[in-house]
């Protein structure tokens, strides 16, 4: 399938630059850190004594460094939705780019285990090299306390860096970052790697007092014995002490502020208003909270204490009324443990009285640079493999279609309704959900035709293309948006996200 490139850019080129910055600037760090290392001369006896092993293990630590504080930032929703709703970010491949804040949590997060077991790896090999490497000229510069001593538990850096890289028990809780970034901040406390202080007293590969030039390393056999190549003092070694406190002090102290922040905002309880039961284990809620004002497109995340005080699940916003917006609604499908749970104490008349706790991510809006925006023309595309399923927004559907007919705005509205399941099919008999019946389908969307329909009747023109399903559908929606099409229409995809 030909790719058009005025829609391959608008979905795919925000997100393939950011990798490119991303992949550009760990390459350089890693590449700069491992020539520091072995061509620095502050480093000459430490590289003579540890090999490729120091370069490899202070390398990766540097992209550790970059990740772990990426990793945080990318933790800071509200700080991302704060600046995704003012009016500097005015441009939509840009907030787009803030909704994939996840997806880059994620890509942050496996570079920080690849390169954790890498670091560790290295540091080792340095381990033992300390031991059957050890220096006599340079006692400073030694771990080991003499030749062929080979005590790991001795390498408290090593210990700690192993701990860092036990993402077992980090990955299924993944609420043990903060024991994560304590050991990350101890890590290399006790100084093991060290680096030469008085270069210029002591030039790397000099010819120390009573030492002849056949006594040196073989790359400075060449080298004459004179007064200039004679020592004036001897080598002063002191320990390279981490820089990570540089990298991850201010992302982690911005994200423990903004955890405050939203323990703060999640305080005050939520009114369960109404619960109502549709077809196919929908319930649906609606709810009040003092000084909410709720917003389209907006979704929630909910905690009930009473059901787990650490699980938390985020909800799109189904019900915004316009009059008063500090009520809302969910529909919330009985699927889990945490839903079943959550169902069977709000349907019992005797726990009507219940309070959840949700924390609330608001997306919001900027005041102007919006103002030229006008919807067109709104195509909604519904599949259903039960027909049940139609009634949790049957009323909502037919009040906006018969809203638009009373403005005489008919076409603004385009409703397509599929039922894939086809046995024992039914028909919506109820009168006044007509409007929904004469615009059902049997079977599966056509998603090629149904764009290509789309793009004929809107040339040359943008058009949003917005997903909320099962990744089958999601992956062809995204397929055909970057298709290329001779009517010159860019579809611009989007997936539902909770970023």
């Amino acid at each position: 399938m030909a790719v058009s490139l005025r829609s391959w850019v608008a979905n795919e080129g925000g997100k393939h630059l950011v990798l490119m910055l991303w992949l550009g600037a760990n390459t350089w760090l890693f590449l700069n850190t491992f020539l520091l290392f072995s061509t620095g001369q502050q480093y000459h006896y430490l590289y003579k004594m540890l090999g490729v092993g120091v370069c490899i293990s202070r390398a990766s630590a540097s992209v550790l460094n970059l990740n772990c504080s990426l990793v945080l930032l990318t933790m800071c929703r509200s700080v991302l939705t704060f600046i995704r709703g003012t009016h500097v970010v005015s441009s939509r491949k840009t907030r787009r780019l803030l909704d994939k804040s996840k997806t880059f949590h994620v890509a942050c997060g496996i570079a920080v285990c690849l390169f954790s077991v890498v670091h560790v790896s290295a540091h080792m090999v340095n381990v033992v090299n300390f031991s059957s490497r050890y220096s006599d000229d340079f006692p400073a510069l030694n771990l080991a306390r003499y030749r062929g001593e080979v005590e790991l538990l001795k390498c408290v850096d090593a210990a700690i860096g192993h701990l860092m890289s036990n993402y077992e028990i980090f990955w299924y809780t993944h609420n043990l970052f903060i024991i994560f970034y304590i050991i990350l901040m101890m890590h290399m406390v006790g100084g093991v790697l060290k680096y030469q202080t008085n270069i210029e007293a002591h030039p790397p590969g000099c010819l120390r007092p009573n030492q002849s030039s056949t006594e040196q390393y073989v790359d400075d056999l060449e080298q004459l014995e004179d007064d200039d190549s004679r020592c004036k003092a001897d080598a002063h070694f002191e320990p390279h002490y981490p820089q990570t406190w540089l990298w991850v002090s201010g992302p982690l102290c911005l994200y423990c502020v903004e955890r405050l922040y939203r323990c703060i905002r999640s305080s005050a309880p939520v009114t369960i208003v109404t619960v109502i039961r549709h077809p196919c284990d929908v319930i649906e809620l609606r709810m009040l909270k003092k000084d909410f004002k709720a917003r389209p497109g907006q979704y929630i995340v909910l905690n009930c204490p009473s059901v787990s005080s650490f699980e938390n699940h985020p909800f799109t916003l189904t019900k915004c009324p316009t009059v008063n917006k500090e009520t809302f609604g969910i529909h919330l499908r009985v699927v889990g443990d945490w839903t079943e749970r959550f169902t069977q104490q709000l349907l019992p008349q005797s726990r009507m009285d219940l309070e959840i706790l949700p924390m609330v991510q608001q997306r919001t809006y900027p005041n102007d640079g919006w103002r030229d925006f006008r919807l067109q023309r709104l195509y909604f595309v519904w599949v259903c493999r039960e027909l049940q399923s139609f009634y949790w927004f049957a009323e909502l559907l037919c009040a906006l279609h018969q809203k638009l007919w009373e403005e005489n705005r008919p076409d603004y509205f385009n409703l397509k309704l599929y039922v894939s399941q086809v046995d024992n099919l039914q028909s919506i008999s109820e009168e006044r959900f007509r409007p929904l019946s004469s615009r059902m389908l049997v079977g599966r969307p056509r998603w090629k035709h149904l764009l290509d329909e789309i793009g004929k009747s809107n040339r040359h023109k943008r058009v949003g293309v917005f997903c909320c399903g099962p990744k089958g559908i999601s992956r062809t929606l995204h397929r055909l948006c970057n298709s290329a099409r001779s009517r010159g229409t860019t579809f611009e995809f989007n997936k539902e996200s909770f970023s």
